[in-house]
């Protein structure tokens, strides 16, 4: 065994390993040995067989659960095992709420206990009721364009769309008892941020880092942000690049728009709300990126992204009034979307990260800065952004291109096929192809 996020070594007892038990309590369970040094070798535990008594009662005093505690020997030497099992309701240790996450112990406060307590309740964020709010203060606007897209989709009856906004509230699910749930007035109020602060959409265009040129921000139902934002992100900020067929004019988005939506969706979906800040799309000459104030689900990681998963939205009433729409899929396929759209563009693999408290989706174009960023020379950045563009490069092209020598063209492809960057195929000689290798 090694420590992970249900295992933890510790040599000794201290009493603050109490906040321990509780993590574990309200995560996912887990074990804690005590006697076992940070490499997992028995060190020993003076006194073990008080603690052998005391613990249990102690824990069960202090946070009102029962644990199990074991006594095992190993080579000569004692070590405890307290075992503790997740609890399906919120554990206390002296007022304050841990919780296991990874391989760290974290205090719960502010908007992440709120969270962490309607979640022990069965409720999630957007599921909270709202007084005060009727269907009538509700969006003609927002129902209209649900009612389209859901008609489109075919995942909402026809007799349900039918029927008034009330009705279709409640066959969303977006109604408790007698009052609103907040992601019905996140989705069709006209003015949301009345009751949730920074539920709007900001875009700003940057030169650089420090010097944005122009922004603009996106407000309403939620529902109508989507088409608001997407339509801005195309007509303004996103410009398409012209070339000509014949006599026949293409134009060509920098990044596909089917991408941009997911990205979009997958950051309204899944933002954290009770954050108060709004969802942020930086856009430069040569790359775009989303941030959202999000988080993974529990023991994910981003590489759970990267290949098919299951669907936990962080709010799931939200989410499916998304997919009734046909805005988004259940299945968690939004990310591989991504990643396919891109490829088929010979763009680079979006890339998804945290930062800054948040969640990021970064969208980038081959330029000569983005091969110098993944260590290329300047003099063979000019090959791989042909190969990207047209989708593979010959020895014969480089040389044109570039206007150098067969030798040296060979030497610059072989460079780059064994930085990793290029991969050979085709026959020998004439035939010989080189494409950008998959990300």
């Amino acid at each position: 065994m090694r420590e992970q996020q249900n295992i933890e070594w510790k040599e000794s007892w201290r009493p603050e390993y109490f906040q321990w038990i509780c993590g574990f309590a309200n995560a996912q369970g887990g074990r804690i040995f005590i006697g076992k040094n940070d490499d997992g070798q028995v060190v020993g535990l003076p006194g073990i067989r008080k603690l052998l008594e005391d613990l249990p009662n102690q824990v069960r005093d202090l946070m009102g659960i029962l644990v199990e505690v074991n006594r095992h020997e190993e080579g000569g030497l004692e070590y405890l095992e307290i075992v503790v099992e997740p609890y399906p309701y919120p554990i206390s240790y002296r007022g304050q709420y841990h919780f296991r996450s990874g391989s760290t112990k974290q205090e719960l406060r502010g908007p992440a206990l709120s969270a962490f307590l309607l979640q022990k309740q069965g409720k999630r964020w957007d599921g909270v009721p709202v007084p005060g709010v009727a269907a009538a203060d509700l969006s003609a606007e927002a129902f209209d364009l649900f009612r389209q897209r859901a008609a489109k989709s075919g995942r909402v009856d026809e007799q349900v769309l039918h029927d008034g906004n009330e009705a279709l509230l409640d066959n969303l699910n977006l109604i408790d008892g007698e009052y609103l749930k907040r992601a019905a007035v996140l989705l069709f109020h006209p003015t949301p941020e009345r009751f949730v602060t920074g539920a709007y959409v900001k875009i700003g265009f940057f030169a650089t880092d420090d010097d944005l040129r122009y922004q603009d921000e996106v407000h309403g139902p939620l529902l109508v942000q989507v088409e608001r934002t997407l339509d801005l992100l195309q007509t303004k900020y996103a410009r398409a690049q012209v070339r000509y067929e014949g006599a026949g004019r293409v134009e060509e988005p920098p990044f596909p728009a089917a991408a941009l939506r997911e990205a979009l969706l997958n950051a309204l979906a899944h933002k954290d709300y009770s954050g108060g800040t709004p969802v942020q799309i930086s856009v430069y000459q040569d790359r775009l990126q989303f941030w959202n104030e999000g988080h993974l689900p529990d023991s994910w990681t981003v590489e759970n992204l990267l290949r098919k998963h299951p669907s936990k939205p962080f709010n799931p009433d939200v989410a499916n009034t998304l997919f009734r729409a046909g805005y988004i899929e259940s299945w968690g396929r939004g990310t591989i979307k991504m990643l396919n759209e891109c490829r088929a563009a010979h763009l680079p693999a979006p890339r998804f990260y945290f930062e800054a408290s948040g969640f990021v989706v970064a969208f980038a174009a081959y330029s000569v800065a983005y091969w110098q960023a993944q260590g290329v020379r300047a003099d063979l950045a000019p090959v791989l952004l042909y190969a990207g563009q047209h989708g593979s490069i010959t020895n014969t092209v480089v040389q044109q291109q570039l206007g150098v020598s067969k030798p040296t063209a060979t030497r610059y492809l072989s460079e780059l096929e064994k930085g990793g960057w290029l991969q050979k195929s085709g026959k020998t000689g004439v035939g010989t192809q080189y494409t950008l290798t998959e990300p």
